[in-house]
């Protein structure tokens, strides 16, 4: 790729990034507030400013990475909100709501962006090709990030609701494997496959478990947005 063909991915890449996890971080410290807990608030990360968000190597560095080799996988993470569970309202149940707002915020920025592909024609023609880009890599990025963290393992978001629906005592062990949860998931996205690949067995949990649901939410909401 010559270095026009980078200048344009970056371009095209950035901002649905960038806008994709700050405004999902951003949620997650919002619904704290709402519930209770004012320290994402103290701490500055109930802001639109990116920059309080982005995590310089997972949010920037890493998709870079994975965009330039043609990963198959796409994967990066922001700065977590801090949030104390325990100065919630009434922490199980609110949990779970602090835990699904940026997915939630996520799905509803792919809505926007399907609905914003209608606006395409008013722009000038030059311009048309790269915004439809942007357009659906936001929807695409946002997509995956939702259905990615509602996985239902710590500390991804889907973990945080799993723990607060759960019985105590299920609700306890699974909460215990917050510490192990990011080098499990790396392993299932990233050495499971490679494992698969050289005994001949297809172990890409990722596809399963993220690209096929997550072909389904694109299909409702490329229908709600009313596009072919």
């Amino acid at each position: 790729m010559d270095f026009g063909g980078i200048l344009y991915m970056a371009s095209v890449w950035a901002v649905p990034v960038l806008l994709a996890v700050t405004l999902h971080e951003a949620a997650h410290g919002y619904v704290a507030l709402r519930f209770g807990d004012d320290t994402a608030l103290r701490a500055g990360r109930v802001t639109l400013n990116p920059f309080r968000h982005v995590d310089s190597f997972g949010t920037v560095l890493l998709p870079a990475l994975l965009l330039l080799i043609h990963s198959p996988i796409l994967f990066g993470y922001a700065k977590p909100v801090p949030v104390n569970f325990a100065r919630l309202r009434v922490p199980k149940r609110d949990m779970i709501w602090v835990a699904a707002a940026g997915p939630g915020m996520n799905l509803l920025i792919a809505l926007g962006a399907a609905l914003a592909v209608h606006l395409v024609p008013v722009f000038p023609e030059t311009g048309q090709e790269w915004l439809i880009a942007n357009l659906q890599n936001a929807i695409y990025i946002n997509v995956i990030l939702a259905v990615f963290n509602m996985l239902p393992l710590p500390p991804l978001d889907g973990g945080r609701v799993a723990v607060g629906l759960l019985p105590h005592g299920l609700a306890l062990q699974l909460a215990r494997l917050e510490r192990f949860g990011l080098p499990i998931l790396l392993g299932l996205l990233f050495i499971l496959p490679m494992l698969g690949d050289a005994i001949g067995v297809n172990l890409n949990i990722f596809s399963w478990l993220v690209l096929v649901p997550a072909e389904m939410v694109l299909r409702v909401i490329v229908t709600l947005a009313g596009l072919a």
